[in-house]
């Protein structure tokens, strides 16, 4: 600090100090608390002082701001000396005698304000919020996320008050889920929705999140880890229903190629023919397509390489494997468990889509293309794999830490080998007279 503000004449006194390369800060001699701050660019400001108490500590200090320095009248502007008296005068009494914060009050004034002009917010208003500040930084730029609140959340709450959304609100698009029998997706979509309010707290547009007292076992029961493994008759059984199924040969294929790689559907939907060394038969999946964001390498067993084949033929002058029909990009990744779960349908067939609503269940029931991954890595082992060797056929991340740091071996021959195996073996399985595809054709 540097000397007082007189009792006298403290306008004159303020006006003739100078500021310094550094800022300079006068007691007032009259108002304990009361500061002066004389910045090096010359303004001149008003801080009052002061403490109060705290949990941790005995007390904290605080510094408010009263604002600027006014020679010889008060106004917008700033304070005279006199006025700047009163005010520290007045905030010192409330903090000794009211237990006042001044700066706490003014956060809080702040914070309750925020949330009043939120009262105005609309779902679909915060939506968008969370969209530009979270979603869009997914490794999707959150295009699945966004497909499924605008298809089945925005048109049930989108138009209501944030305030105004409550547990009941949720239930009913939960509820509607779980009668289409999509009870994974029900969980999904809560747990998108309680993000998008837990978003909400976090910026104090909401002061309670209405999912919060909504437990996850309420929407659908527990998860139920899928175990489903097709086994030799099925995969038979499958070989002999496909040609039946009124499905795009591209579509067949790709089934295939999932029972034979262990892939995910999603990758091999995305895969391009610039991935493929077909001399070394070889397909590289970059990491922006894997699910663990790691590249991975297949080695194409005979099987699989002939159904890349005969891929090629149909599709093999377009830049991707599975392109649109406008040739722009990849089919959808959802496109193919749409139509295995549309042939598996006791129910009436939806409008414009596969009428054959049952054709694809199989002796043991339904299944889905991902279970073809997991059939895919138990056959494996069943011909003599070693399971760390099927785990990297699946590019599953090692769990153990010092494993996944020290152990660098890659089992690039034993995974080929793998691969080979389960190659042979769904060939010899297969009934040559099925109409699947012409193994011995695509080879040529």
């Amino acid at each position: 600090m540097s000397n007082t503000i007189p009792r006298s004449n403290g306008d004159d006194y303020c006006q003739k100090l100078q500021p310094k390369e550094k800022a300079i800060y006068v007691r007032d001699s009259q108002v304990k608390g009361l500061v002066l701050r004389v910045k090096p660019t010359g303004s001149k400001s008003w801080i009052f002082c002061y403490s109060v108490p705290c949990p941790k500590s005995k007390w904290r200090e605080r510094k408010k701001g009263l604002g600027s320095f006014r020679l010889g009248r008060n106004d917008a502007a700033g304070l005279t000396v006199n006025a700047a008296r009163m005010e520290a005068e007045r905030l010192k009494h409330q903090v000794r005698y009211n237990q006042a914060d001044p700066v706490e009050d003014k956060r809080k004034l702040a914070t309750e304000m925020r949330r009043e002009k939120a009262s105005k917010l609309f779902v679909k208003e915060l939506f968008e919020k969370w969209f530009e500040a979270d979603l869009v930084n997914r490794k999707d730029k959150g295009a699945e996320a966004r497909r499924m609140m605008l298809k089945d959340v925005i048109p049930v709450i989108g138009d209501l008050n944030i305030k105004e959304v409550q547990k009941s609100h949720i239930f009913q698009i939960t509820d509607e889920l779980l009668k289409r029998g999509v009870n994974r997706m029900a969980k999904v979509i809560f747990s998108l929705i309680r993000q998008m309010f837990r978003f909400a707290v976090t910026r104090d547009l909401l002061q309670v999140d209405p999912t919060a007292s909504i437990s996850k076992i309420s929407i659908g029961g527990s998860n139920v880890e899928r175990d489903r493994i097709l086994s030799e008759d099925e995969i038979k059984e499958l070989a002999e229903k496909l040609p039946e199924a009124n499905m795009k040969e591209t579509s067949i294929i790709a089934i295939w190629i999932a029972l034979a790689t262990c892939c995910r559907i999603g990758e091999i939907l995305k895969a391009r023919w610039s991935h493929f060394d077909m001399n070394r038969k070889i397909w590289e999946i970059p990491a922006e397509h894997s699910k663990n964001e790691k590249e991975h390498t297949i080695f194409l067993s005979d099987f699989a390489f002939s159904l890349f084949q005969r891929l090629r033929a149909i599709t093999g002058n377009d830049e991707w494997c599975f392109p649109t029909k406008e040739k722009n990009s990849h089919v959808c990744v959802k496109t193919i468990t749409k139509q295995v779960s549309d042939r598996q349908r006791k129910k009436d067939p939806y409008t414009k889509r596969a009428k054959q609503t049952d054709v694809l269940i199989l002796s043991k029931g339904i299944w889905k293309p991902h279970d073809l991954r997991r059939t895919g890595a138990t056959l494996m082992t069943s011909l003599g794999v070693l399971p760390e060797v099927a785990e990297r056929c699946l590019n599953h991340t090692e769990e153990n830490k010092v494993k996944r740091i020290y152990q660098r071996y890659g089992y690039e021959p034993e995974m080929k080998q793998a691969w080979e195996k389960l190659g042979e073996y769904l060939e010899s399985l297969i009934n040559p007279n099925a109409k699947i595809i012409d193994l011995k054709e695509a080879v040529g």
